[in-house]
């Protein structure tokens, strides 16, 4: 199954409404928020710069983005109208904050016009990498700071033992939100090739044992994605979303996911 982000504009309403739950989730959890305001936080930018991010979704980074940095100015961009509509309307309140439709391959800026880019968990979804980071390379001023923070998809597990039946959810989760799950693996080397200076490279890890919301969605789309192929049917991918929870209400819950945030100099 093809990574859905892959083509998103292709999705059905009730994808998107989904995904977009699933991001604001993952948005609110704790651990999450504080990775995002880690590395966001090291970003090297003045008063009137433009800060863009690329994907963003429903906003969750750009509304962060727009708040940590109140005196620059936000820019989100998605290829997603829906995700776009959405975002513009969680992110109203905040004046610095706009979004616009855009892809990664091709965004609607001009060269050397944005002064720092965030790729926050949308590079593993773009099949062309090299023409992304040409891209984002084209458009930051000269010294402009990129930053990227993605997952280890590879690495993501809620397995308690070998041949946990839970863990065939998170492969099937992965194979079908994922473009490349090894992504965060060859972020240093690509970035280099593509004519930036990595500054930092630093891995993050993410955790859930009684607060597992956004592993639980992971297990969820998991055990649909398999129902949908027809390798499992219905009701035994009910019954392993009734496991995860139950391992969580008993305390026997442990999932865990590495990220790794890079910070370039154009």
């Amino acid at each position: 199954m093809p990574d859905i982000y892959a083509s998103i504009l292709e999705a059905p309403a009730e994808s998107l409404s989904n995904i977009a739950r699933v991001l604001e989730i993952r948005a609110a959890d704790p651990q999450q928020a504080a990775m995002r305001a880690d590395y966001l936080s090291t970003l090297d930018v003045s008063t009137g710069n433009l800060v863009v991010e690329v994907g963003c979704g429903t906003g969750a980074v750009a509304r962060t983005l727009a708040e940590t940095f109140p005196t620059c100015r936000v820019l989100g961009i998605d290829p997603s109208p829906f995700f776009i509509g959405r975002a513009a309307q969680l992110g109203q309140e905040l004046p610095n904050l706009s979004f616009a439709e855009g892809d990664a391959r091709e965004l609607p800026l001009a060269e050397e016009s944005v002064d720092a880019l965030v790729f926050h968990t949308t590079l593993c979804h773009v099949p062309e990498l090299e023409a992304a980071l040409a891209e984002a390379r084209r458009v930051l001023r000269p010294r402009g700071t990129l930053a990227i923070f993605d997952a280890d998809y590879a690495s993501t597990s809620v397995a308690s033992q070998p041949n946990d039946p839970l863990q065939s959810c998170i492969a099937a989760c992965v194979e079908a939100i994922v473009h490349d799950p090894f992504l965060a693996r060859k972020l240093a080397p690509s970035v280099n090739r593509a004519g930036f200076k990595v500054r930092s490279f630093r891995t993050h890890s993410y955790h859930g044992v009684s607060d597992a919301a956004y592993l639980l969605t992971v297990v969820d789309r998991g055990a649909d994605a398999l129902a949908l192929t027809g390798i499992i049917g219905r009701e035994l991918a009910d019954a392993l979303k009734t496991e995860a929870r139950r391992r969580v209400d008993q305390g026997t819950f442990y999932g865990q996911l590495t990220y790794a945030s890079l910070i370039a100099i154009r």
